[in-house]
C-alpha cells in the first residue's frame, strides 16, 4: 500500500515522503495513529501545497533569524566581574547571563540555544555562538573584565 507519511517514523522515512508498506501495517499502525494517509492522488495534490506552505513559513522563520543574527552580531556583552590575580573568576559568566542580557537588547532567545560548553571562569575575550535556526548561527562577542 502507498502512503504520505504525516510524521517522521523512524526506520521508515520522514514525513511528506511517500512510501510503499505492507497493508496490514498501513492499517493497523500508521493510519489509525494518523502518521501517515492513503498516497491517492488527491492527496499527493494536496502533500504539494501544504509542502510549499511549510516552505514559506520556514522562509520566513529563517529570515527572522538571520535579522536576530545581525543584531547579535553588533553587540558586546561586557561583563566587569570580580577576578584572582592570575585572571581567574570568583564566580562564572553562563549561558543565563547571555540570555539575560539578550532579552535585555529585545533579542528572544532560549537558553539552551546559546552553545557556550561550559561557563567561562577566566578574563579576556570570548566569542559565543548562538544557534537561532538550523541554517542561521549568531556570534556574540563577550568580554570579562576586572571589576
Amino acid at each position: 500500500m502507498k502512503i504520505i507519511l504525516m510524521e517522521d517514523v523512524p526506520a521508515l522515512g520522514r514525513r511528506g515522503e511517500i512510501r510503499e508498506v505492507a497493508n496490514g501495517y498501513a492499517r493497523n499502525f500508521l493510519l489509525p495513529k494518523k502518521m501517515a494517509i492513503p498516497a491517492t492522488a488527491g492527496n499527493v495534490q494536496n502533500l504539494e501545497h501544504l509542502k510549499r506552505q511549510h516552505e514559506r513559513a520556514e522562509q520566513q522563520v529563517r529570515d527572522t533569524a538571520r535579522a536576530a543574527a545581525d543584531r547579535i552580531g553588533g553587540l558586546t556583552l561586557a561583563v566587569a566581574t570580580r577576578a584572582s590575580d592570575d585572571g581567574r573568576l570568583f564566580g562564572s559568566v553562563s549561558a543565563q547571563d547571555v540570555a539575560a542580557f539578550l532579552e535585555r537588547n529585545q533579542i528572544a532567545v532560549e537558553r539552551r540555544r546559546i552553545q557556550l560548553e561550559e561557563p567561562i571562569k577566566a578574563l579576556g575575550e570570548y566569542e559565543v555562538p548562538i544557534r537561532l535556526h538550523h541554517d542561521v548561527t549568531a556570534t556574540l562577542k563577550v568580554t570579562v573584565t576586572r571589576e
